[in-house]
C-alpha cells in the first residue's frame, strides 16, 4: 500500500475503531463498505484493509449475505494495544482503567518477584536507570519525560521475569500508563511515595530479593487503584 494509502488506511481506522468501541455502533449494527467509501471518500481497497484490521481485533465479523456486523464487547481482544486506547478515549474510561489496573495487580507483583530471581546484570542496570529516571523527571509538571521512564520501567520488569506471556503484556501496561496521562487521570506532578516506590523494586530486583521485589511492587498497583478513586471516580 502507497504513503497516501497507509494514511487514508489509518484516518478510517482511526475514527471506526473509538466509534464502534464507544458504542456508536451497538453490537449487531452492520457496516456497509458502500457507504462508509462514501463516507469517508476512500477506495473499496482502503475499507476493506480497514475492516480486515478490525476483524483480527474480533469488534467485527464479515458474513456472507450479511456484510460486516459489530461483534458484542465480550468478543473483543481486549488486550490489543489498539482496542484499550480507543476504549480509554471513550465514555467507559474509568471502569476500563479499573479493570486494566486489576490486571496489573495480578501480573505485576508476580512478574516483579520472578525478575528478582532472573534479571541479568544489563536488565538491573536498566531498572535503575528508569527508576533515576522518573525521580528526576517526577517535579516540574514534566508527565511527557516522566512517562517514557515509567512505561520502560515497567516493561523491563516484565521482560525480566523471563515468562514470555507476562513480557507480551508490556504493551497492555505501556497503554494503561500512556491513557492516564493523555487524559489527565494522573496528577501535576506524580505521588513521591509511588516514584519512591520504583526505586525500592529496582534496588530489590538488584539484590534478589523476590519477596520484596513483589511486595513493592503491589503497593504500586494498590497506589495507582487509590488514585483512580480519586481522578477517575
Amino acid at each position: 500500500m502507497t504513503n497516501q494509502g497507509q494514511g487514508l488506511h489509518a484516518r478510517v481506522l482511526e475514527s471506526l475503531g473509538p466509534a464502534i468501541t464507544a458504542g456508536a455502533y451497538p453490537p449487531g449494527s452492520v457496516l456497509r463498505t458502500d457507504e462508509l467509501e462514501e463516507r469517508f471518500e476512500v477506495s473499496r481497497t482502503v475499507v476493506r484493509e480497514v475492516i480486515r484490521v478490525l476483524e483480527s481485533m474480533h469488534l467485527v465479523a464479515s458474513r456472507r449475505r450479511v456484510g460486516v456486523t459489530v461483534l458484542p464487547p465480550d468478543e473483543w481482544n481486549v488486550y490489543d494495544p489498539n482496542v484499550i486506547r480507543w476504549r480509554l478515549a471513550g465514555p467507559d474510561r474509568p471502569r476500563q482503567l479499573r479493570s486494566l489496573t486489576v490486571l496489573r495487580s495480578a501480573v505485576e507483583p508476580v512478574a516483579a518477584g520472578l525478575a528478582a530471581r532472573l534479571a541479568t546484570p544489563a536488565q538491573c542496570a536498566e531498572l535503575t536507570e528508569h527508576a533515576l529516571g522518573m525521580v528526576a523527571t517526577s517535579r516540574g509538571h514534566q508527565l511527557d519525560a516522566y512517562l517514557r521512564h515509567d512505561v520502560a520501567f515497567h516493561r523491563v520488569v516484565l521482560r525480566a521475569s523471563g515468562n514470555e506471556m507476562f513480557a507480551r503484556l508490556g504493551d497492555v501496561v505501556a497503554e494503561v500508563l500512556s491513557g492516564r496521562t493523555r487524559h489527565q487521570v494522573m496528577f501535576a506532578d506524580p505521588d513521591p511515595a509511588a516514584v519512591t516506590l520504583h526505586v525500592r523494586v529496582a534496588e530489590a530486583v538488584r539484590a534478589h530479593d523476590a519477596a520484596r521485589a513483589e511486595e513493592l511492587t503491589r503497593e504500586i498497583v494498590t497506589g495507582a487503584m487509590a488514585e483512580l478513586d480519586i481522578l477517575a471516580p
